[in-house]
């Protein structure tokens, strides 16, 4: 085999893909359907928009498994500026809706810049810590310019403002760093005073007090805070052991909030049960695990940090709304990645799948170099 040619893609990472965005555009359209109709008076109004950005997410993919890791690397400056670009570009132009400056539109389609802010982040902290090195273990020079990117992004999303995607920022580059080699004393350093941030904004905001406190006992204030995690486990209630089955939520007739976005996994468990939720969750979970994989497979540190920050992006996403969804944690407002309706989401998703997919190729094409030689 020479050098130059690239190897094959993960099959299954790319087989697990379709499957899952197939039952979201199948879960988009059975949850917004009644919906859909008395908003925009057709059933197909939300799932047609959605097949869009699919189609132009997996076009992406294939974009994006056909480049070379190494391109990434070399252009991670100038993502890293145009990511501070767009989010500048929201607060000046962006659609305000429900309280929040987070959307930018063209025409009739809009999406959040913040989705792509995320990718970027990545991309800039893997080009950083793999040439950073041992390095990655001195405060000054290892954390410090990272903190200060993280920074900059975390006020202009505050601004809009995102908590939840702040959350998530600093999840994956707290797991990314640690990956890198960071000091255990430094990551407690950095852990402290951003909880205690943390603290002050929740005890200065009403709402954030009042969402914690609805996360805590919803039946307290059944119409009001705890109103949408009641009608969350109403669902997973309804749905028993095999579900209702298809199309037959009864939650999605306008009782549950956000049906087809934030809270699409409890209209999951209501149509196929326990069962199907399981089953569900256990196709994801292989997903998440085979993109790890093939990152920890890397043998090039660049990327290895890059594959295990984009799946660490839908790791954590996946995580924050099935924790808030089923009581586990406060309601945060991001949706399941991949499933819920979102088409910035949905095309930054695929974009990062593309990217794994390129880690996995050149890991095949490096194996069946080292096979020939043998």
């Amino acid at each position: 085999m020479a050098p130059t040619q690239r190897g094959k893609p993960d099959f299954l990472l790319l087989f697990l893909t379709f499957c899952i965005v197939g039952f979201g555009l199948v879960m988009i359209f059975s949850s917004s359907s009644a919906y859909s109709v008395y908003y925009h008076d057709t059933p197909l109004y939300y799932v047609q928009r959605q097949l869009i950005f699919a189609a132009l997410g997996l076009l992406m993919m294939f974009v994006m498994m056909n480049i070379k890791t190494n391109l990434f690397q070399k252009s991670a400056v100038l993502v890293m500026l145009f990511s501070i670009t767009l989010l500048i570009a929201v607060l000046l132009f962006g659609v305000e809706d429900k309280g929040a400056k987070r959307w930018l539109y063209i025409g009739k389609f809009g999406g959040q810049p913040v989705e792509f802010v995320k990718l970027g982040l990545v991309i800039y902290l893997a080009t950083f810590l793999s040439k950073k090195e041992d390095r990655i273990r001195d405060f000054k020079t290892g954390i410090m310019p990272i903190l200060v990117v993280l920074t900059i992004l975390s006020i202009l999303i505050m601004m809009q403002p995102h908590f939840s995607t702040i959350a998530i920022m600093v999840s994956v580059t707290f797991i990314m760093m640690y990956i890198a080699g960071i000091r255990f004393k430094h990551l407690v350093y950095i852990v402290l005073p951003i909880v205690s941030v943390v603290v002050v904004l929740i005890a200065t905001e009403g709402y954030r007090l009042k969402r914690i406190l609805g996360f805590l006992n919803p039946w307290e204030d059944p119409i009001g805070n705890g109103f949408q995690l009641i009608q969350s486990l109403y669902a997973f209630g309804h749905g028993g052991i095999q579900g209702v089955g298809f199309g037959q939520s009864i939650q999605k007739l306008h009782y549950l909030p956000e049906m087809h976005t934030d809270f699409i996994f409890p209209i999951i468990g209501e149509e196929f049960g326990f069962i199907g939720a399981v089953i569900f969750l256990s196709i994801y979970t292989i997903f998440i695990l085979r993109g790890w994989l093939i990152s920890m497979r890397s043998p090039v540190f660049f990327n290895q940090l890059l594959g295990i920050g984009v799946i660490s992006i839908i790791t954590v996403q996946g995580m924050i709304n099935l924790g808030g969804v089923t009581g586990l944690i406060p309601i945060t407002g991001v949706t399941l990645p991949l499933i819920s309706y979102g088409g910035s989401s949905l095309l930054v998703c695929l974009m990062s799948i593309g990217i794994l997919l390129s880690i996995s190729r050149d890991n095949n094409r490096r194996k069946l170099l080292k096979e020939s030689k043998t």
